[in-house]
């Protein structure tokens, strides 16, 4: 039998999965036995991406789809629903989300309490951040309301996962429908899930971003370590259950563009596939992304303009955050472009149903509907190895599908109703009648016009006058009946009584009653005039031609940064008659040419030929100098400069947290700065792993780094080390003392000395520390330390710490008092790169003397000026002047304090440091002597590679300006057609230094 109207089997509650007898439940009452079957006919079926039927039929039965097409026979007992001019798509499946799952409450960090240890109860993790033992399937109950605003986005699955942790668990894949937990989920354990945030972990440690990197590094290693070990040595059920989890599709919250490239190394390193959930800001570095062949889960939360209708507001906004408001609508766009596989998430919208907004703005920027779609079903199917059941609407696969009025990505379309498991919900009528339109309506003997305009299944209602002005009235519908009531003022006049209307409708007539404000009960009838037309036909949204995203990038993304058209390029330069520094034997060379191709310096003399195609230079008048080196800087370091939490952390790496968008690369290379050495803070006795970069403006973070660097490790000594400034904090981390500084030295260099010969011995039975890996280096002249430094006994110290384990100490940095115990340090071996004239800043700097680098370079120290500070790094030059001033050092000597000296203490001056044949040309061209506070950098060359001129700095300004200013009338064209916007508001650039600390992920606090 064919039935025409399904409401009221909706109503009395008999959808699909109650039609079956649940397996593992007794039932109270009767059961009812039958099947849930359905037929759908004359429907448009989206059957996947790249396939519509039109005024096809789908089939389904226990919750299972049985059949989709033409021809379809009518099984017995099935119920037809005719979907004439309707559309059917395939269930959304989100997979970055917590629905179902109890918020975990942040914990306060103990009071302050430094904790070491992990607190909770059971034979897990020592670190709290480490909880893959998390179980979502075990914590999952279906919210009704959440599963609703899901459904009436399009979803019909979620992957359910705790975000809590760095290494979070596995996740649920659960169907959004309302019934037990046991019948929503599909399956229990769906995926495995890690981050780079610790979440709710009470302990310090991690505290930065490279000391969340360790601490997962250091988890692979231990889980393989455990799987390996022999039995009863240890009963760890978190590295247990982390590798059980290792064979499921492995998610990483990567949350930003660089991190899905730190996390991707992770992964080369253990051999695993990340599936990254990542910013909406991946189209700025799609080549990298590209290379590491990187799957996606990518949010749609685009960014509202800015209100920049006060102009000073408006110079709080960086272009890189104005670019961002107008292609991050294009990222989908551009990873399909790119061909990366990727879906798309909610997470991050304010709402789960503003999604549709979104996908309307991604199609209008470039993404086809057909990749939309695989992003939202066949791509997240596909990631979680699920194909063969959901994703499409094919025999055999779950009922898991939404009905439409139109087309998706129309502006009329609307979701009518989403079937989950072979279920409906919704309270959408399909069959009822539209009734929009013009009516004239009869009440107490007065004629009114009525506009019922809107959406089919959620209009609204007008009053319009004589003089076609119009008042919204309320209007209530039921379509099952169909009934509506109308209530409002039916005059213009504001003090009007309201007049509530409840009334029939059938084909086209309103009959039915009003009462008045006495109580009086009026007749009232009304008749359609004219049906609804929208004031626009229904089509999809217009692509924005003008968008050209590609063209607009710029690297890095940010001000001053270049198109891919204006990248700086090597190329063959001659120098002519320039006043040469060399930093070598002959000195400094008057009236002197310079060749540079490839990359290096090719040539130097007089009168030298021009090669053909070779840029020429004129540099008479002019001095040019190798690229001044700073080897202690603190710029271009993401997310923690310290991981202080513990006295050592030799096991995390500066290397590992790289910014390549640090604007600060940009001002030193306007200083005349081409390397530097960043290192980790000095907040522990035991530093991190430090990295020499070039400044290789635009580049990623990996292509900063100097291939052939020494590898180095940041030391540190004083007030910070022992937690002098650090507060009132209770039970405070050893050491605590100068005394027991050293002894940290020495626990740890006693224990670095047994596990090197433990691996010497047995290396398949001796556990990987990452740790310890880095301070055996030291031990075997493998690695080098630079250790901040001030008061000269524990200067002296240390070299005896050293000299007894047979190594010695590279490089005391700021070393402030190293003018009284520059002879130890000659004898010692080691040199020193220090401040110029910074003194009294604190107890431990109040007998610093200016005079400190002449004393030590007199004494035959190698001797360097560092700047340890963003600002000071770009007027290095300035600091080397002060050796003329106070030490009358020869101005060539003082010169060397920031170019070669740095390069020999660094190990690089093999390559660095000098204008000699064969080294890297890394030149900076001065408009006037060098040392001189009036001399600007006209040019600057890293490898060949003029990334600074004053020219192109000059171009650069005045297409920013015109830039930002084209950004900004977008943006009030974007506020005066309404579309919302977001206050204007200045954001924070961190400078770090040496003692900046953070110890949890709310706040932190600094130290001198």
């Amino acid at each position: 039998m064919r039935i025409v109207y399904l409401c009221l089997l909706l109503y009395l509650g008999l959808g699909a999965s109650l039609l079956a007898q649940r397996p593992s439940f007794p039932e109270n009452g009767v059961v009812d036995q039958r099947e849930g079957c359905y037929l759908f006919t004359n429907a448009h079926i989206q059957t996947g991406p790249k396939q519509l039927l039109k005024n096809a039929q789908l089939l389904i039965k226990k919750g299972k789809i049985v059949a989709v097409g033409q021809n379809l026979k009518l099984p017995q007992g099935a119920v037809e629903i005719d979907l004439a001019g309707k559309y059917i798509y395939p269930s959304f499946i989100e997979l970055s989300s917590n629905y179902g799952l109890s918020a975990k409450p942040k914990k306060d960090n103990n009071q302050g309490r430094p904790q070491f240890l992990s607190d909770k109860k059971g034979p897990f993790s020592w670190n709290e951040a480490i909880r893959p033992e998390q179980r979502a399937d075990q914590l999952f109950s279906p919210d009704k309301k959440a599963a609703k605003a899901l459904r009436q986005a399009g979803f019909g699955l979620c992957l359910s996962q705790q975000k809590d942790g760095i290494a979070r668990g596995s996740s649920a894949l659960v169907f959004l429908g309302e019934e037990s937990a046991q019948e929503m989920i599909l399956k229990g354990e769906a995926a495995a899930h890690y981050s780079f945030s610790k979440g709710s972990s009470s302990q310090d440690y991690p505290s930065s971003l490279m000391g969340a990197i360790a601490l997962l590094r250091q988890t692979y290693y231990d889980a393989d370590y455990y799987q390996k070990q022999e039995a009863g040595l240890e009963y760890n059920r978190s590295l247990a259950r982390f590798n059980e989890l290792q064979d499921l599709p492995q998610f990483f919250e990567a949350k930003q563009r660089f991190n899905i490239l730190r996390a991707h190394k992770i992964a080369q390193e253990f051999g695993k596939e990340y599936i990254f959930v990542g910013a909406g800001d991946e189209y700025r570095r799609l080549e990298a992304l590209q290379a590491a062949k990187a799957k996606l889960v990518v949010p749609l939360n685009f960014p509202e303009a800015y209100d920049v209708s006060d102009p000073l507001d408006a110079n709080f906004i960086k272009l890189g955050q104005m670019l961002h408001w107008e292609l991050a609508p294009a990222n989908p766009a551009a990873l399909a472009e790119a061909g990366l596989a990727f879906s798309l998430t909610t997470e991050g919208l304010k709402k789960p149903t503003a999604i549709w907004a979104s996908l309307r703005k991604a199609y209008a920027a470039g993404l086809s509907e057909e990749d939309l779609l695989a992003a939202l079903t066949t791509q997240p199917a596909s990631f979680l190895g699920l194909s063969e059941q959901v994703g499409t609407l094919e025999a055999g696969k779950w009922a898991n599908f939404f009905i439409s009025s139109a087309p998706i990505l129309m502006e009329n379309s609307q979701l009518l109703q989403h079937w989950v498991k072979g279920k409906v919900y919704s309270e959408a009528n399909l069959q009822a009648a539209d009734i929009r339109g013009t009516y004239s309506l009869n009440l107490a003997q007065k004629s009114y016009q009525i506009s019922i305009e809107g959406k089919a299944f959620k209009p609204t209602a007008k009053l319009t006058f004589a003089d076609s002005t119009q008042k919204p009235i309320k209007l209530k519908l039921d379509y099952h009946y169909p009934s509506l009531s109308l209530s409002g003022k039916f005059t213009a006049d504001s003090t009007a009584p309201i007049i509530r209307i409840s009334a029939q409708w059938k084909e086209g007539s309103i009959i039915g009653y009003a009462e008045d404000e006495k109580g009086n009960w009026l007749n009232v009838k009304g008749q359609r005039q004219a049906a609804f037309a929208p004031k626009k036909a229904a089509e999809l949204p217009k692509r924005d031609s003008s968008l050209n995203w590609a063209s607009k990038l710029r690297y890095p993304f940010t001000a001053f940064g270049h198109t891919a058209e204006q990248a700086p390029k090597q190329e063959v330069v001659l120098f002519k008659g320039a006043t040469v520094w060399t930093n070598e034997k002959q000195g400094i060379l008057e009236n002197t040419d310079v060749l540079i191709e490839n990359g290096k310096i090719k040539k130097i003399g007089k009168n030298i030929k021009l090669p053909k195609g070779a840029k020429l230079v004129d540099a008479q008048g002019k001095h040019l100098t190798t690229g001044i080196i700073d080897e202690h800087s603190h710029i271009a370091i993401q997310n923690g400069v310290n991981e202080g939490t513990q006295a050592s952390s030799a096991e995390v790496r500066i290397g590992d947290v790289l910014n390549s968008d640090d604007v600060n690369i940009y001002r030193q290379l306007a200083g005349g700065v081409t390397s530097a050495q960043l290192l980790h803070g000095s907040a522990n006795p035991i530093g991190g792993q430090a990295a020499l970069i070039k400044f290789r403006w635009g580049v990623l973070p990996e292509e900063l780094k100097y291939e052939n660097a020494a590898p180095f490790i940041k030391f540190a000594l004083g007030e910070n080390v022992k937690q002098s400034n650090w507060g009132d904090r209770q039970n405070k981390r050893f050491p605590q003392t100068r005394m027991g500084v050293e002894q940290v030295y020495e626990d740890y260099f006693s224990r670095a000395q047994a596990y090197g010969e433990a691996l010497k011995k047995d290396p398949e039975n001796t556990r990987r520390d990452i740790e310890l890996d880095a301070l055996l280096e030291i031990l075997n002249k493998e690695r080098f330390i630079s250790c901040h430094s001030y008061v000269q006994s524990e200067i002296t110290m240390l070299m005896r710490v050293a000299e007894r384990y047979n190594f010695r100490i590279n490089t005391f940095t700021h070393i402030l008092e190293g003018y009284k115990v520059a002879d130890k340090m000659k004898e010692h071996g080691a040199g020193g790169s220090t401040f110029s004239d910074w003194w009294a800043y604190k107890a431990e700097v109040r007998d610093a003397i200016p005079y400190n680098a002449k004393i030590l370079d007199a004494m035959d120290v190698v001797t360097a000026i560092n700047s340890d500070d963003a600002e000071m790094g770009r007027r290095l030059n300035q600091e080397a002047a002060k050796g003329v001033k106070y030490g009358q050092m020869s101005e060539e000597e003082a010169w060397k304090m920031v170019t070669l000296n740095p390069a020999k203490l660094l190990r690089c001056d093999d390559q660095l440091g000098s204008i000699k044949k064969g080294k890297s040309a890394d030149l900076v061209l001065w408009s006037d002597h060098p040392l001189s506070i009036y001399a600007k950098a006209e040019q600057t060359y890293v490898d060949g590679i003029c990334y600074y001129s004053l020219e192109r700095d000059q171009r650069l300004r005045a297409e920013l300006k015109a830039e930002r200013q084209r950004l900004i009338q977008k943006m009030l064209g974007a506020k005066s057609k309404g579309e919302p916007t977001q206050p204007a508001m200045p954001t924070e650039d961190k400078h770090y230094h040496c003692g900046d600390v953070q110890l949890n992920a709310l706040g932190g606090w600094k130290v001198d």
